[in-house]
């Protein structure tokens, strides 16, 4: 691997690729820093005290916790992106769009920017107001609202929509002419910066040395078991039936008659559900959080309840965090495959599965595959996403039940993943210029 990135740093259009898209997410860092009008700097430490909190900033990359002008980053485009993907197999108009080739998803890329635009104001109101009301501890933003400051207030809401197309444009400026997805990479580089502050944590801990050790010994674990099941396929063979082509000169030629394969993956939805998941069952315990004071009895009791049962520490959570991951797995893998519509290319192609009438047929055993490779990778991200909670009651420290990997389970799957992609992108720019690559 480092005789690989060696030849890459020798190649001047190489190096230029990958010193520029390390340049991108170092300005990405800095504009990171740049708080939103109006912040109070001494409530700042107290905002990844809060679960929601946490995950919003991990997708920041880290710009949440100082509350800056990146601190929507580009997760208001994620959210765009999923929305029209499941949006796409409902309105027929999108699903002719799709099909279109190029253009079709040049026009689909065009209605997720809109898309963005209102999610960015929404998230980015919803949470300047969570921030201003004391939720994460000292209100963040004591001037929000519309009522109090109204000027302040449109000046927030536009710097978080500035800079969540910003995070956006320089995503999209990485991806065009540096290494790699820029959006994934945006939110790696957030994921990694948090990685020294949880070592740090760990080690002024009791036992912090025992515990980084044993800490960083499962993470490696983990990592490896990510790698194996995120590259695993299940690979089905299709044929090319041999046709006859009229050639220039009247002449005939027999075309066709080729072997090839569906690569089925064993986790076609990368993290996608421990988001989902994640998102669902943080909001109970933040919007009861609110209540958890009320002059409402029954109010008071449900939102204590709430507040208690849907936190990280309680054993419910977890029981529901797994069962959410398994079940959103299946609900996303299922759309997702449902857009390819292979069993109409293939009939399209003059491609068969031997053994398995085209048509309605190769459709029911495509299908039937697909929800058996996905068992195993909904159990496998369901079990990724506890594994934290796994380790804790082994070690009986329930407190670690959040910090039992040095990076969190939807952060492990993100870094695999981009880390992946980026060395299949740089061992085929390797390879083109005969180098061998990083991957074998």
């Amino acid at each position: 691997m480092l005789t690989a990135l060696k030849s890459a740093l020798i190649l001047p259009e190489l190096r230029k690729k990958i010193l520029f898209t390390l340049g991108i997410l170092l300005l990405y860092r800095v504009l990171a820093q740049i708080p939103v009008p109006g912040v109070d700097r001494a409530a700042m430490g107290q905002i990844l005290q809060n679960d929601l909190a946490s995950l919003f900033d991990m997708l920041s990359g880290g710009a949440l916790s100082r509350f800056s002008i990146m601190a929507m980053g580009v997760y208001p485009y994620i959210t765009a992106s999923i929305i029209m993907q499941l949006l796409v197999p409902i309105i027929p108009k999108l699903e002719e769009i799709a099909k279109d080739g190029d253009a079709g998803r040049q026009k689909i890329n065009q209605y997720t920017t809109y898309l963005t635009i209102p999610l960015a104001l929404l998230q980015g109101f919803g949470t300047a107001a969570l921030m201003s009301s004391g939720s994460f501890g000292s209100p963040l933003l004591p001037r929000f609202g519309f009522t109090v400051d109204p000027l302040l207030t449109i000046g927030v809401l536009v710097s978080l929509l500035t800079g969540s197309f910003i995070a956006l444009w320089l995503g999209n400026l990485i991806t065009q002419d540096g290494i790699g997805n820029g959006v994934s990479l945006i939110i790696f580089g957030g994921i990694v910066s948090r990685l020294w502050p949880r070592l740090n944590g760990l080690l002024s801990s009791t036992n912090g040395v025992f515990l980084t050790i044993i800490f960083t010994i499962v993470t490696i674990a983990t990592v490896f078991l990510i790698v194996y099941v995120q590259e695993g396929q299940r690979r089905i063979p299709v044929r090319y039936g041999k046709r006859v082509r009229t050639m220039k000169g009247n002449r005939l030629m027999m075309v066709g008659g080729q072997s090839s394969y569906v690569p089925i993956r064993v986790n076609s939805a990368g993290m996608i559900p421990l988001i989902f998941a994640s998102t669902l069952l943080i909001f109970p315990s933040t919007i009861a959080s609110a209540f958890t004071n009320s002059s409402i009895p029954w109010l008071q009791s449900l939102s204590q309840f709430m507040a208690a049962n849907f936190s990280i520490g309680s054993t419910l959570y977890w029981i529901m965090y797994f069962i959410l991951v398994v079940a959103f797995t299946f609900f996303y893998t299922a759309v997702v495959f449902q857009q390819q519509n292979i069993p109409e290319s293939l009939q399209k192609q003059g491609g068969y599965i031997p053994g398995i009438r085209p048509g309605k047929r190769t459709e029911e055993y495509l299908n039937k595959v697909v929800n058996r490779v996905t068992l195993v990778g909904a159990l496998f991200l369901g079990f990724v996403a506890v594994l934290p909670w796994l380790i804790s009651l082994l070690l009986r420290q329930p407190s670690l039940s959040n910090s039992a990997l040095l990076i969190t389970s939807s952060g492990l799957l993100i870094v695999v993943g981009v880390v992946l992609d980026t060395m299949k992108q740089l061992e085929a720019q390797l390879l083109m210029r005969h180098y061998e690559g990083f991957i074998k």
